[in-house]
């Protein structure tokens, strides 16, 4: 089994990195291998609704310029994946969210029934605000959601400051304790079977 980390921080051995590497040190107390990718420093583009992914049926966005592709070829192997991000302005990285719904519509089936988890680091506040925002588009797929203790916080700003929070620290391996157990029970067991959609809009 492995889980995919995605880094959504522009730093690469910042707080965020921090969080994902003490989860990923207890995965792999669990026996579980992990990849943390990090976003870094490159532009991702936006979904611009072409439309193009759906009616090339390749579950593949169009533009290849990023590594939105990559991601969602990572998780046609990966059993789970977990995003963490610093926290600006109350949201996660423009970036992650840019690329999460990029790959959801592209490639929703890669990442379906698979567990997945967020992780907010942030200065002071707002880290509950981008949770939510970017554990929303992960519902609509049919992923279910790992908990921890408390929600999948990290407080610090300057580099290393992560790791003075104890509390934080802790969480991140509950987090992953969470994350095994899940991957442990489902492990060979059939996904469910679910109806066809029946989206509508509400004005006609």
């Amino acid at each position: 089994m492995k889980v995919l980390l995605i880094n959504g921080s522009p730093r690469k051995s910042g707080n965020t990195d921090l969080a994902l590497r003490e989860i990923a040190g207890e995965l792999e107390k669990a026996g579980i291998a992990s990849e943390i990718v990090q976003l870094g420093t490159h532009p991702v583009r936006s979904c611009i609704a072409c439309g193009s992914c759906a009616a090339k049926g390749e579950h593949r966005c169009v533009f290849d310029d990023d590594l939105c592709n990559r991601i969602t070829e990572q998780m046609r192997e990966c059993d789970a994946l977990i995003v963490g991000s610093p926290v600006y302005y109350g949201q996660p990285n423009g970036a992650v969210v840019s690329l999460i719904q990029r790959a959801l519509y592209s490639a929703g089936c890669y990442f379906a029934g698979k567990p997945v988890a967020g992780v907010a680091v942030c200065r002071r506040g707002g880290a509950t605000a981008a949770l939510q925002t970017m554990m929303m588009p992960f519902q609509i797929v049919h992923m279910p959601i790992v908990t921890s203790q408390y929600w999948n916080i990290v407080y610090g700003r300057d580099a290393g400051e992560a790791a003075l929070d104890a509390e934080g620290m802790q969480t991140m391996r509950s987090l992953a304790k969470n994350m095994a157990a899940m991957l442990h029970a489902t492990q060979g067991k059939p996904q469910p079977q679910y109806e066809a959609r029946q989206p509508m809009n509400f004005i006609r």
